[in-house]
Protein backbone atom coordinates (compact mmCIF):
# COMPACT_ATOMS: atom_id res chain seq x y z
CA UNK A 1 0.00 0.00 0.00
CA UNK A 2 1.05 3.31 -0.98
CA UNK A 3 2.08 6.05 1.56
CA UNK A 4 -1.21 8.53 2.20
CA UNK A 5 -1.74 11.46 0.52
CA UNK A 6 -3.50 14.80 1.15
CA UNK A 7 -5.71 16.03 -2.96
CA UNK A 8 -3.51 18.66 -4.22
CA UNK A 9 -5.61 21.45 -6.18
CA UNK A 10 -4.30 24.75 -6.76
CA UNK A 11 -0.48 25.07 -7.51
CA UNK A 12 0.14 21.28 -8.75
CA UNK A 13 -2.77 21.20 -11.03
CA UNK A 14 -2.22 19.43 -14.52
CA UNK A 15 -2.79 22.27 -17.62
CA UNK A 16 -3.78 19.39 -20.18
CA UNK A 17 -2.50 20.17 -23.74
CA UNK A 18 -5.08 20.11 -26.51
CA UNK A 19 -4.48 18.33 -29.72
CA UNK A 20 -3.89 21.71 -31.45
CA UNK A 21 -0.03 21.64 -29.98
CA UNK A 22 0.43 18.55 -31.48
CA UNK A 23 -1.13 19.30 -35.08
CA UNK A 24 -0.16 22.04 -37.32
CA UNK A 25 -3.40 23.88 -38.98
CA UNK A 26 -1.34 23.50 -41.90
CA UNK A 27 -1.84 19.71 -41.93
CA UNK A 28 -3.89 18.35 -44.67
CA UNK A 29 -4.77 15.12 -42.48
CA UNK A 30 -6.07 18.11 -39.61
CA UNK A 31 -9.43 18.13 -41.14
CA UNK A 32 -10.11 14.95 -41.42
CA UNK A 33 -9.44 13.75 -37.33
CA UNK A 34 -11.52 12.85 -34.87
CA UNK A 35 -11.40 14.92 -32.20
CA UNK A 36 -13.17 15.60 -28.93
CA UNK A 37 -15.47 17.86 -30.23
CA UNK A 38 -16.61 15.46 -32.66
CA UNK A 39 -16.58 12.98 -30.10
CA UNK A 40 -19.14 14.81 -28.46
CA UNK A 41 -21.69 14.33 -30.84
CA UNK A 42 -21.38 10.98 -31.39
CA UNK A 43 -24.39 8.82 -29.88
CA UNK A 44 -22.12 6.52 -27.80
CA UNK A 45 -21.14 6.98 -24.04
CA UNK A 46 -18.37 9.15 -24.42
CA UNK A 47 -15.38 8.30 -22.09
CA UNK A 48 -12.52 10.42 -20.52
CA UNK A 49 -9.44 8.15 -19.67
CA UNK A 50 -7.57 9.81 -16.59
CA UNK A 51 -4.07 8.31 -17.55
CA UNK A 52 -1.33 8.41 -14.55
CA UNK A 53 1.87 8.46 -15.90
CA UNK A 54 5.48 8.49 -14.12
CA UNK A 55 8.32 7.26 -16.19
CA UNK A 56 6.70 4.89 -18.26
CA UNK A 57 7.74 5.44 -21.47
CA UNK A 58 8.52 1.62 -21.73
CA UNK A 59 5.00 0.25 -22.08
CA UNK A 60 3.30 3.62 -22.64
CA UNK A 61 2.54 2.73 -26.78
CA UNK A 62 0.72 -0.17 -25.73
CA UNK A 63 -1.13 0.81 -23.30
CA UNK A 64 -2.22 3.97 -25.47
CA UNK A 65 -3.26 1.08 -28.04
CA UNK A 66 -5.09 -1.05 -26.23
CA UNK A 67 -7.48 2.04 -25.23
CA UNK A 68 -7.69 3.24 -28.89
CA UNK A 69 -8.39 -0.13 -30.26
CA UNK A 70 -11.75 -0.21 -27.47
CA UNK A 71 -15.10 -1.53 -29.18
CA UNK A 72 -16.69 1.67 -27.79
CA UNK A 73 -14.15 4.27 -29.65
CA UNK A 74 -15.58 7.24 -28.22
CA UNK A 75 -12.38 7.98 -25.98
CA UNK A 76 -10.56 10.65 -25.04
CA UNK A 77 -7.34 10.30 -22.67
CA UNK A 78 -5.79 12.77 -20.10
CA UNK A 79 -2.35 11.75 -19.40
CA UNK A 80 -0.80 13.39 -16.66
CA UNK A 81 2.80 13.35 -16.32
CA UNK A 82 3.90 13.32 -12.16
CA UNK A 83 7.31 14.99 -13.31
CA UNK A 84 9.05 12.19 -14.93
CA UNK A 85 12.72 12.19 -14.75
CA UNK A 86 12.66 12.63 -18.60
CA UNK A 87 10.05 14.87 -20.21
CA UNK A 88 7.28 12.73 -21.91
CA UNK A 89 6.73 13.55 -25.96
CA UNK A 90 3.51 11.88 -27.81
CA UNK A 91 6.30 12.92 -31.10
CA UNK A 92 7.69 9.69 -29.62
CA UNK A 93 5.38 7.27 -30.01
CA UNK A 94 5.08 7.44 -33.40
CA UNK A 95 0.51 7.92 -33.10
CA UNK A 96 -1.02 8.98 -36.23
CA UNK A 97 -2.79 12.53 -36.32
CA UNK A 98 -6.12 10.76 -35.75
CA UNK A 99 -4.82 9.31 -32.32
CA UNK A 100 -3.13 12.13 -31.09
CA UNK A 101 -6.22 14.53 -31.57
CA UNK A 102 -7.57 11.91 -28.63
CA UNK A 103 -4.70 12.67 -26.53
CA UNK A 104 -4.31 15.62 -24.41
CA UNK A 105 -1.18 15.65 -21.83
CA UNK A 106 -0.31 17.72 -19.06
CA UNK A 107 3.18 17.69 -16.81
CA UNK A 108 2.86 18.72 -13.45
CA UNK A 109 5.31 21.01 -12.02
CA UNK A 110 6.09 19.14 -8.73
CA UNK A 111 5.88 15.52 -8.14
CA UNK A 112 2.94 14.54 -5.81
CA UNK A 113 2.61 10.70 -6.05
CA UNK A 114 0.20 8.46 -8.25
CA UNK A 115 -3.08 9.04 -5.68
CA UNK A 116 -2.72 12.78 -6.13
CA UNK A 117 -1.87 12.57 -9.71
CA UNK A 118 -5.30 10.56 -10.00
CA UNK A 119 -7.89 12.36 -8.45
CA UNK A 120 -6.26 15.72 -9.26
CA UNK A 121 -6.37 15.26 -12.74
CA UNK A 122 -10.07 13.63 -12.93
CA UNK A 123 -10.78 17.19 -10.57
CA UNK A 124 -9.49 18.97 -14.09
CA UNK A 125 -11.62 16.49 -16.63
CA UNK A 126 -14.92 18.35 -17.81
CA UNK A 127 -18.36 17.11 -17.06
CA UNK A 128 -18.89 16.66 -20.83
CA UNK A 129 -18.31 12.66 -20.15
CA UNK A 130 -20.97 10.37 -19.76
CA UNK A 131 -18.25 8.15 -17.68
CA UNK A 132 -14.28 8.13 -16.67
CA UNK A 133 -12.01 5.71 -16.30
CA UNK A 134 -8.62 5.31 -14.38
CA UNK A 135 -6.14 4.08 -16.10
CA UNK A 136 -2.07 2.69 -15.32
CA UNK A 137 0.37 3.21 -17.37
CA UNK A 138 1.62 -0.51 -18.34
CA UNK A 139 -1.42 -2.21 -19.02
CA UNK A 140 -2.71 -3.96 -21.76
CA UNK A 141 -6.70 -3.34 -21.99
CA UNK A 142 -8.71 -6.24 -23.54
CA UNK A 143 -10.71 -4.79 -25.96
CA UNK A 144 -14.22 -5.13 -25.02
CA UNK A 145 -13.23 -3.57 -21.09
CA UNK A 146 -15.11 -0.37 -21.56
CA UNK A 147 -18.03 -2.54 -23.83
CA UNK A 148 -18.45 -4.40 -20.74
CA UNK A 149 -18.20 -1.30 -18.41
CA UNK A 150 -21.11 0.10 -20.44
CA UNK A 151 -23.33 -2.81 -20.07
CA UNK A 152 -22.93 -2.97 -16.17
CA UNK A 153 -23.08 0.49 -15.56
CA UNK A 154 -26.44 1.14 -17.35
CA UNK A 155 -28.13 -1.06 -15.33
CA UNK A 156 -27.83 1.45 -12.68
CA UNK A 157 -30.12 5.16 -12.91
CA UNK A 158 -27.49 7.59 -13.96
CA UNK A 159 -28.30 10.29 -10.96
CA UNK A 160 -26.92 7.37 -8.52
CA UNK A 161 -22.91 6.94 -8.58
CA UNK A 162 -21.87 3.71 -9.83
CA UNK A 163 -18.56 2.03 -10.63
CA UNK A 164 -17.20 -0.63 -12.25
CA UNK A 165 -14.77 -2.73 -11.21
CA UNK A 166 -12.74 -6.51 -12.35
CA UNK A 167 -10.43 -8.73 -11.98
CA UNK A 168 -6.90 -9.01 -13.85
CA UNK A 169 -5.26 -11.33 -15.81
CA UNK A 170 -1.11 -10.98 -14.49
CA UNK A 171 1.09 -11.48 -16.82
CA UNK A 172 5.02 -10.97 -17.16
CA UNK A 173 6.72 -8.17 -18.31
CA UNK A 174 6.21 -9.07 -22.31
CA UNK A 175 2.60 -9.68 -21.62
CA UNK A 176 2.54 -12.90 -23.38
CA UNK A 177 2.77 -15.33 -20.29
CA UNK A 178 0.15 -15.39 -17.99
CA UNK A 179 1.16 -15.67 -14.62
CA UNK A 180 -2.34 -16.57 -12.95
CA UNK A 181 -5.16 -13.95 -11.68
CA UNK A 182 -6.11 -11.07 -9.23
CA UNK A 183 -8.29 -12.94 -6.37
CA UNK A 184 -12.12 -14.13 -6.99
CA UNK A 185 -14.56 -12.48 -5.17
CA UNK A 186 -17.58 -13.59 -4.39
CA UNK A 187 -19.43 -11.42 -1.62
CA UNK A 188 -21.28 -8.41 -2.83
CA UNK A 189 -19.24 -5.33 -2.60
CA UNK A 190 -20.35 -2.68 0.43
CA UNK A 191 -19.49 -0.02 2.13
CA UNK A 192 -18.92 -2.45 5.25
CA UNK A 193 -16.72 -4.54 3.00
CA UNK A 194 -14.58 -1.45 1.79
CA UNK A 195 -14.40 -0.01 5.44
CA UNK A 196 -11.59 -2.83 5.69
CA UNK A 197 -10.45 -4.50 1.65
CA UNK A 198 -10.79 -2.55 -1.71
CA UNK A 199 -12.31 -5.06 -4.13
CA UNK A 200 -10.94 -3.44 -7.11
CA UNK A 201 -7.84 -2.13 -9.01
CA UNK A 202 -7.54 1.50 -9.87
CA UNK A 203 -7.03 0.42 -13.40
CA UNK A 204 -10.07 -1.55 -13.70
CA UNK A 205 -12.34 0.90 -12.56
CA UNK A 206 -14.93 2.93 -14.86
CA UNK A 207 -18.05 4.82 -13.32
CA UNK A 208 -20.35 6.92 -14.01
CA UNK A 209 -21.04 10.84 -13.75
CA UNK A 210 -22.33 10.60 -10.58
CA UNK A 211 -19.50 9.10 -9.11
CA UNK A 212 -16.96 11.39 -10.06
CA UNK A 213 -19.38 14.10 -8.41
CA UNK A 214 -19.19 12.42 -5.13
CA UNK A 215 -15.42 11.28 -5.59
CA UNK A 216 -14.46 14.69 -5.78
CA UNK A 217 -16.51 16.09 -3.87
CA UNK A 218 -15.26 13.68 -0.96
CA UNK A 219 -11.52 14.21 -1.84
CA UNK A 220 -11.25 17.64 -0.64
CA UNK A 221 -9.15 18.71 2.07
CA UNK A 222 -8.86 15.19 3.41
CA UNK A 223 -5.98 12.47 3.27
CA UNK A 224 -6.65 9.17 2.23
CA UNK A 225 -4.05 6.15 1.66
CA UNK A 226 -5.08 4.84 -1.77
CA UNK A 227 -6.89 6.59 -4.66
CA UNK A 228 -8.86 3.31 -5.67
CA UNK A 229 -9.64 2.00 -2.11
CA UNK A 230 -11.24 5.71 -1.60
CA UNK A 231 -13.10 5.22 -4.46
CA UNK A 232 -14.83 1.92 -3.34
CA UNK A 233 -15.60 3.83 0.08
CA UNK A 234 -16.55 6.90 -1.02
CA UNK A 235 -19.42 5.02 -3.37
CA UNK A 236 -20.56 2.40 -1.01
CA UNK A 237 -20.76 4.81 1.58
CA UNK A 238 -22.95 6.99 0.14
CA UNK A 239 -25.58 4.24 -1.45
CA UNK A 240 -23.81 4.00 -4.41
CA UNK A 241 -23.93 0.99 -6.95
CA UNK A 242 -20.67 -1.43 -7.24
CA UNK A 243 -20.13 -3.42 -9.77
CA UNK A 244 -17.62 -6.34 -9.24
CA UNK A 245 -16.83 -8.40 -12.93
CA UNK A 246 -15.47 -11.45 -12.27
CA UNK A 247 -13.78 -11.61 -15.66
CA UNK A 248 -10.49 -10.10 -16.03
CA UNK A 249 -10.72 -6.54 -18.43
CA UNK A 250 -6.85 -6.50 -18.50
CA UNK A 251 -3.47 -7.94 -18.59
CA UNK A 252 -1.64 -6.26 -15.67
CA UNK A 253 2.38 -6.56 -16.39
CA UNK A 254 4.57 -7.61 -13.73
CA UNK A 255 8.23 -5.73 -14.50
CA UNK A 256 11.09 -4.25 -11.96
CA UNK A 257 9.35 -0.51 -11.62
CA UNK A 258 5.56 -1.60 -10.39
CA UNK A 259 4.57 1.08 -7.92
CA UNK A 260 1.96 -2.07 -6.31
CA UNK A 261 2.77 -5.65 -7.13
CA UNK A 262 -0.13 -8.02 -7.82
CA UNK A 263 -2.27 -8.73 -5.15
CA UNK A 264 -2.45 -12.30 -5.40
CA UNK A 265 -0.38 -16.30 -4.19
CA UNK A 266 0.89 -16.94 -1.06
CA UNK A 267 3.43 -14.45 -1.22
CA UNK A 268 1.01 -11.65 -1.72
CA UNK A 269 -1.06 -12.95 1.68
CA UNK A 270 1.76 -13.59 3.81
CA UNK A 271 2.78 -9.74 3.00
CA UNK A 272 -0.39 -9.05 4.21
CA UNK A 273 -0.41 -10.56 7.52
CA UNK A 274 3.10 -9.55 8.00
CA UNK A 275 1.33 -5.83 7.82
CA UNK A 276 -1.21 -6.75 9.57
CA UNK A 277 1.27 -7.39 12.87
CA UNK A 278 2.97 -5.03 12.16
CA UNK A 279 0.15 -2.30 12.72
CA UNK A 280 0.12 -1.37 8.98
CA UNK A 281 -3.68 -2.00 8.40
CA UNK A 282 -4.52 -0.07 11.34
CA UNK A 283 -2.25 3.16 10.48
CA UNK A 284 -4.55 3.28 7.04
CA UNK A 285 -7.35 2.38 8.62
CA UNK A 286 -6.42 5.69 10.69
CA UNK A 287 -5.88 7.61 7.57
CA UNK A 288 -9.32 6.57 6.27
CA UNK A 289 -11.51 6.65 8.74
CA UNK A 290 -10.09 10.47 9.38
CA UNK A 291 -11.05 11.27 6.09
CA UNK A 292 -14.61 9.50 6.20
CA UNK A 293 -15.03 11.13 9.07
CA UNK A 294 -14.81 14.49 7.78
CA UNK A 295 -17.33 13.45 4.83
CA UNK A 296 -20.02 11.59 6.99
CA UNK A 297 -22.75 14.16 5.39
CA UNK A 298 -22.23 12.27 2.28
CA UNK A 299 -23.04 8.60 3.66
CA UNK A 300 -26.53 6.90 4.30
CA UNK A 301 -27.77 7.16 7.77
CA UNK A 302 -27.09 3.09 7.99
CA UNK A 303 -23.73 3.31 7.02
CA UNK A 304 -23.08 6.41 9.21
CA UNK A 305 -24.27 4.01 11.98
CA UNK A 306 -21.67 1.17 10.56
CA UNK A 307 -18.87 3.94 10.50
CA UNK A 308 -19.78 4.72 13.97
CA UNK A 309 -19.40 1.50 15.12
CA UNK A 310 -16.34 0.44 13.37
CA UNK A 311 -14.57 3.62 14.81
CA UNK A 312 -16.09 2.86 18.26
CA UNK A 313 -15.00 -0.94 18.29
CA UNK A 314 -11.36 -0.18 17.49
CA UNK A 315 -11.03 2.51 20.77
CA UNK A 316 -12.60 -0.23 23.04
CA UNK A 317 -11.82 -3.58 25.44
CA UNK A 318 -11.87 -6.68 23.98
CA UNK A 319 -15.12 -7.73 24.97
CA UNK A 320 -17.34 -4.60 23.80
CA UNK A 321 -14.76 -4.49 20.72
CA UNK A 322 -16.37 -8.07 19.42
CA UNK A 323 -19.88 -6.78 20.23
CA UNK A 324 -18.99 -3.56 18.10
CA UNK A 325 -17.31 -5.14 15.38
CA UNK A 326 -19.88 -7.92 15.16
CA UNK A 327 -22.52 -4.98 14.74
CA UNK A 328 -21.06 -2.93 12.31
CA UNK A 329 -20.97 -5.96 9.54
CA UNK A 330 -17.29 -5.28 8.61
CA UNK A 331 -16.48 -8.43 6.14
CA UNK A 332 -13.74 -9.34 3.92
CA UNK A 333 -14.19 -11.66 1.05
CA UNK A 334 -12.51 -14.51 1.65
CA UNK A 335 -12.55 -17.23 4.37
CA UNK A 336 -8.35 -16.46 5.49
CA UNK A 337 -9.05 -12.71 4.83
CA UNK A 338 -11.81 -13.17 7.43
CA UNK A 339 -9.85 -14.87 10.31
CA UNK A 340 -6.92 -12.61 9.46
CA UNK A 341 -9.47 -9.70 10.13
CA UNK A 342 -10.89 -11.75 13.86
CA UNK A 343 -6.84 -11.83 14.57
CA UNK A 344 -6.76 -8.12 13.77
CA UNK A 345 -9.32 -7.38 15.61
CA UNK A 346 -8.45 -9.68 18.26
CA UNK A 347 -4.64 -7.92 18.54
CA UNK A 348 -6.03 -4.58 18.19
CA UNK A 349 -4.60 -4.06 14.79
CA UNK A 350 -7.26 -3.57 12.73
Amino acid sequence: MPNAARLQRVSDNCVFVTENEYVSEDDDDAHDMSSLSECSQNDQPRFAVILGYFNGESFIGEQLQSIFEQTCSAVHIYLCDDRSEQQFSLDDLGLDHGLLSKISVGVRQHNIGFTNNFLNALGSVSDEFQYFAFSDQDDIWHQDKLERAIAALEKAPSEQPALYCARTEITDATCEHILGYSPLFNKPPSFANALVQNIGGGNTMVFNRAAKDIILDASQDVTMASHDWWCYQVVTGAGGHVIYDREPCLKYRQHDHNLVGANAGWRARLLRIRGLLRGCFREWNDINLTALSAQKHLMTESNQQVLNDFIEARQSSLIKRLFLFKRSGIYRQTLLGNLGLLLGILLSRV
